[in-house]
This record gives structure tokens, C-alpha cells and sequence, in this order.
């Protein structure tokens, strides 16, 4: 009994070493892409800016800090569109429309302003950034604790990807430990090839993102 005992806590201490390898793998192989100013990341063709909630129809805090570091890159020069990438899947729930709405209040012009409606997941933002918009080159805007797994994803992809923080908001232990399902799940998408639901008509990056808002 005592034999069986051990081969099960064997077991177990390799699941949970294999569960905590693959986000320290994904921290360490992306670190070289991830910044911490807009100052420092490299010029790009297009600001990723990842979905959050909204409340009431205005960005979260979360969100509002993401779109806040995307509208530094472009008016840096850093990038010349933006595209943003959320759930826009239940009427009443748009989590892309109010920071196209912040964009276009900041001046930023309004066919530099793209709509992912379907980006459901950070895998499917990533996969259809390349297959629906045509995207090469990005710096993906995210929180912290989400940066490393973006650009893991992008890169996986075949993008040209960076990251920057869009805030030392999110620091809390638990995102970093919701950080570890997480990247076993973006380990598998890549392993197992996932189609997102949704692809459909291609918008590329260099043309109008108005053809995007609806």
C-alpha cells in the first residue's frame, strides 16, 4: 500500500512540476520581446490592445490603461494603426466599440482604428491578427502578468511580436496563478493547431479600419 502511495505522489509532483514549467518557460523565452515604456519597443506596424470588461459602456480600469499605452505608441510614431481585439459576441457586452470611441476622442484618425470582434481568447486576438488582418510586425498592449503569454502566442504564430506594459495593475498573486491554466492552454492551441470559431472576410492592417466597426 505504502508502494502505491508513493507512485501516486510521484505522479502527482510531475504534473504539478510539469504545470509550473510551462508558464516559467513562457516568462523566460519572451522576456528579450517585453518592455516596460513605449520609449523602449521597437517600432511596429500595428498596437495589439487585448479585450477586458467594460462597465456601463466605458472601458474597465484594465482596459482604459491598455488603450491609454496604445494611444502613446501612436502619437510616438511607434505604430500607425491600432487594432483592437475583444468580445463583441452578446448583445449589450462590446468590449472593442468604447475604445474606438476613446480613440477617435484623442484624435487618433478613424481608418487607423480596427475592430476584432471576435477575439474571444488572447489565441484567437493572436491567430486572427495574422489571418484576418494580415499582421506581421505588433506590439501587443497588455497588463504585466498577461504580456508574456501574448507574445508567446504571437510569436508561435509567426508574428513579429513585442510587448509593453500597460501598467503594474494586476500584480495580485492570482493573476499570476490564473497565469498557469493559462499557458497550459495556450500550449496546447499551438500543439493541436486550434481554428478560432470565427474567421471569415480579411481586413488587411495597411487598409481602412472603418470597414472593420460593423
Amino acid at each position: 500500500m505504502h508502494r502505491v502511495w508513493h507512485i501516486l505522489l510521484f505522479l502527482a509532483g510531475g504534473v504539478v512540476g510539469i504545470m509550473l514549467a510551462v508558464p516559467l518557460y513562457v516568462d523566460r523565452s519572451t522576456d528579450p520581446y517585453l518592455f516596460e515604456t513605449v520609449a523602449a519597443v521597437p517600432t511596429s506596424t500595428v498596437a495589439i490592445v487585448l479585450g477586458a470588461s467594460v462597465v456601463r459602456g466605458e472601458p474597465s480600469p484594465i482596459l482604459q490603461e491598455r488603450a491609454d499605452v496604445a494611444l502613446k505608441l501612436y502619437k510616438a510614431g511607434k505604430v500607425k494603426k491600432i487594432l483592437v481585439s475583444g468580445d463583441d459576441s452578446v448583445e449589450g457586452f462590446d468590449e472593442v466599440s468604447p475604445v474606438r470611441h476613446y480613440f477617435e476622442g484623442e484624435g487618433v484618425s478613424s481608418e487607423d482604428i480596427f475592430l476584432d470582434h471576435a477575439g474571444f481568447d488572447t489565441y484567437s486576438s493572436m491567430y486572427r491578427a495574422r489571418d484576418i488582418f494580415s499582421v506581421r510586425d505588433a506590439i501587443i498592449v497588455t497588463q504585466a502578468f498577461h504580456l508574456p503569454r501574448a507574445v508567446f502566442l504571437a510569436r508561435n504564430l509567426g508574428l513579429q511580436a513585442y510587448g509593453v506594459e500597460a501598467s503594474q495593475r494586476g500584480r495580485a498573486i492570482y493573476n499570476y496563478m490564473r497565469e498557469v491554466p493559462a499557458s497550459l492552454k495556450a500550449a496546447f492551441d499551438l500543439m493541436f493547431e486550434r481554428v478560432p470559431k470565427y474567421l471569415g472576410k480579411q481586413f488587411p492592417i495597411t487598409g481602412d479600419g472603418t470597414e472593420t466597426w460593423e
